[in-house]
C-alpha cells in the first residue's frame, strides 16, 4: 500500500540515530479485523528486536501499548470505509514515532475521564503515555481524505553496549515455592 498522504511510503532508511539507535522508516499494512491488533503489535516488537535497535524495555512497551490502542480504534472506527490500515514505525534523531493511517475522515479525539462508560478512553491513553514520557501525539488529515493518527516518544537512555532491547514477551508462570509458617519467637524484643 503506497502513502496515501502525510506518512512517508516504505522503506526509507537513514541513520538519523541520535542516541545510539540506526534509524529507519517501515511501513506495512493489516486488514481492519480484529485479528489484526495482536498481529500489528508482534510485527513492530519482531521489527524492533530484527533491527537491533538500542530501545528501553520502557520505550518498547509504552509504544506497543500506543500501537495496540491505534489499531484498535481503526479496527472498531474505520473499517467500514478502510479495508486496511497502514502502521507506520519512524526512527530517528533520538525518538521513535509510530502511526496508523485509514481512510476514514473523522479525526478522533482524546476524551477526558468518564468512568460511567467502559470505552472511549483509548486516545487518552496514547496521549498521556506520550506526555509523560516527553513525547507527543496528534491527528492530522492524508491527502486522500483520511487520517494519520500518530505518537512519538523519546528513545531514553541507551542501554549500555547499544545491545538489542529484552522485547515484552509472555511472562512465564512463577515457579513453585514451598511456603512455611514460622510464629514470632516470643522471646524476641
Amino acid at each position: 500500500m503506497e502513502s496515501r498522504g502525510s506518512v512517508p511510503a516504505r522503506p526509507a532508511t537513514g541513520n538519523g540515530g541520535g542516541s545510539g539507535a540506526r534509524g529507519g522508516v517501515w511501513r506495512f499494512t493489516v486488514p481492519t479485523a480484529d485479528a489484526s491488533v495482536p498481529e500489528a503489535r508482534h510485527a513492530v516488537r519482531d521489527l524492533l528486536g530484527r533491527q537491533g535497535l538500542a530501545i528501553g524495555d520502557e520505550v518498547v512497551q509504552g509504544l506497543l501499548l500506543i500501537l495496540t490502542e491505534l489499531v484498535t480504534n481503526a479496527v472498531k472506527h474505520a473499517a467500514l470505509l478502510s479495508p486496511e490500515v497502514a502502521v507506520e514505525v519512524a526512527v530517528g534523531a533520538g525518538r521513535i514515532r509510530v502511526a496508523v493511517e485509514d481512510d476514514h475522515p473523522y479525526r478522533p479525539t482524546a476524551l477526558e475521564t468518564d468512568w460511567r462508560h467502559t470505552g472511549g478512553r483509548g486516545l487518552l491513553l496514547v496521549r498521556e503515555i506520550a506526555r509523560e514520557a516527553g513525547g507527543a501525539y496528534d491527528v492530522e488529515p492524508t491527502a486522500g481524505g483520511g487520517k494519520v493518527v500518530w505518537a512519538e516518544l523519546p528513545l531514553g537512555a541507551v542501554r549500555p553496549g547499544g545491545g538489542t532491547p529484552a522485547l515484552p514477551g509472555p511472562v512465564p508462570p512463577p515457579a513453585p515455592t514451598s511456603v512455611t509458617s514460622r510464629r514470632p519467637d516470643p522471646s524476641a524484643p
